[in-house]
């Protein structure tokens, strides 16, 4: 019998947390900084109501439905397009392998916070030398000599046992259990270091280039496409996390109110961390008079910056090492609360199709993301392929993977019907508005979303040195290659299970 969400708390902070992530945290306030400031919280708003909902009451109501992962969904609709499912939970397993070496500098400045504390390491006021050491340098991302971070190396070992714990336990179990306690946790300490960081001087400074909006940019089709593109990575739709989670809800669950919840949450996180990321940043450019991109526009906000920032609040070491620990343990929490979705995923898909058991199956999963996790712990990985990577799977796999799942379901098992579902059981019913969003807005703006994105990152070769151009080739087409590749293998492996691959009846919509 398949498990449940045992009650809609616990599947909300489950869903919520695999939304919400590292990514969060510096990704939405750089993007709005960017685009306009003020001005890309329209566009932001748009692609929310847009896309993120929409897609999120479909995948829930379709995960539900056919009780199964992405695998055995697409399976459903046709057989032939099994393929699509098994392209969706690769991105996790991809993901899976470099996302845990980011995780793994929190866990590491957690310990190194932890020796601030007790007088053995002063280092929060200045972590760029701290920094260096744990993720070393490298010439590009073919330097394979570069070396190794043992730091991150032994804390990734470390992150693959907190991952490998919680699911192997399963929904009810692992997942349920640890999302219930640390999602609320991560909301409260990151309101507690927001509501800190805009009493900060020069806080206004901050808030002020995140929201001041300039509306002579609004009609660039560049800031709409950002838009689209942040909610959509935010929000880990379309690689089959919120489908596998869609199929434990209980057939008479509330789908459209828990994926507005979801959605909103998600949404809420990301603004809370732009005001605490642009408040710190403010702070910081009032009194050290930089920029607001000197600690960087990725994770070096998060490593670089708030270290200092943390060291301002109190003159005593025993303080400042335990506010340090918190925010990183913060980051953690966050880090965790996604990956685990991420390996759920894959793992969800896999046992829908063969015969094993899910213990051993998130044993093997997590021995070969570890191994791979391994290799991005190089200096090269860290500082070159990890970027690279993120860049093919986030800006071309994943925005066409939303592509193809919306019209193939839309238009395959039908939109109306879908509806009904949703709303059978459904405080709040949405109406045809849903449709006609689903079937012809957003498809049109994700496809933008994908040309536009494929263009970039083409058209940005042809000015690079070689030695990038072949890292592209290598570490970003070539991931593309291989993620089709081993979907098609799985594809072609018979099923084992008892599952009914009978498809879905279908009908077509009734405008």
């Amino acid at each position: 019998m398949r498990e449940v969400w045992q009650s809609r708390k616990g599947f909300i902070f489950a869903a919520a947390g695999a939304a919400i992530g590292l990514g969060n945290l510096w990704r939405f306030p750089f993007q709005a900084y960017k685009n306009g400031g003020g001005a890309f919280l329209l566009p932001y708003l748009v692609a929310l109501i847009t896309c993120a909902i929409p897609l999120m009451i479909m995948e829930y109501a379709y995960g539900r439905k056919i009780r199964g992962g992405s695998v055995k969904a697409f399976s459903k609709l046709q057989k032939k397009l099994e393929v699509v499912g098994w392209i969706q939970v690769m991105v996790p397993i991809v993901v899976m392998t470099y996302y845990p070496t980011i995780i793994a500098v929190a866990v590491v400045f957690m310990v190194f916070s932890l020796g601030h504390a007790f007088g053995i390491i002063n280092w929060l006021s200045d972590p760029g030398p701290i920094m260096g050491m744990v993720t070393g340098t490298a010439d590009s991302a073919l330097d394979f000599g570069a070396g190794i971070s043992m730091y991150i190396l032994a804390a990734v070992v470390l992150v693959w046992f907190c991952n490998w714990i919680i699911v192997k336990k399963g929904i009810s179990g692992g997942i349920e259990k640890m999302s219930t306690i640390f999602t609320p946790m991560l909301m409260v300490l990151m309101i507690v270091f927001m509501i800190n960081a805009v009493r900060l001087d020069g806080a206004t400074i901050g808030l002020e280039a995140l929201f001041k909006p300039d509306f002579s940019t609004i009609l660039n089709p560049s800031i709409w496409v950002a838009a689209y593109a942040q909610v959509f990575f935010s929000t880990t739709l379309a690689v089959g996390v919120m489908i596998a989670y869609g199929s434990y809800l209980h057939k008479k669950a509330d789908v459209v109110n828990s994926a507005v919840i979801t959605v909103l949450a998600n949404s809420s996180f990301d603004l809370i961390a732009g005001i605490l990321v642009f408040s710190t940043l403010g702070y910081l450019v009032n009194s050290m008079g930089v920029e607001f991109t000197s600690f960087g526009t990725g994770a070096g906000v998060a490593f670089i910056a708030f270290p200092i920032a943390i060291s301002t609040m109190s003159s005593n070491i025993v303080v400042q090492g335990l506010l340090g620990f918190v925010f990183f343990f913060c980051l953690f929490i966050a880090g965790i609360s996604s990956s685990i979705s991420m390996l759920e995923s894959f793992t969800t898909a896999a046992l829908d199709k063969f015969s094993i058991s899910r213990s051993k199956l998130v044993s093997i999963i997590s021995i070969v993301g570890l191994t791979g996790s391994a290799c991005f712990a190089s200096y090269a990985g860290f500082n070159f392929i990890l970027d690279i990577v993120d860049a093919y799977v986030g800006n071309i796999i994943i925005a066409s993977l939303g592509l193809v799942e919306v019209i193939l379901i839309s238009y395959i098992y039908g939109t109306s019907k879908l509806r009904e579902e949703a709303n059978q059981y459904s405080d709040y019913k949405i109406g045809k508005w849903w449709d006609y969003l689903l079937r012809y807005f957003t498809p049109l703006l994700l496809g933008i979303v994908v040309i536009t994105n494929t263009f970039n990152l083409v058209t940005g070769l042809f000015s690079s040195e070689t030695v990038v151009v072949l890292s592209n080739i290598i570490f970003g087409w070539g991931t593309v290659v291989i993620m089709v590749g081993v979907a098609y293998m799985f594809y072609k492996r018979k099923w084992t299970t008892d599952v009914k691959l009978d498809s879905l009846e279908t009908s077509p919509d009734e405008e």
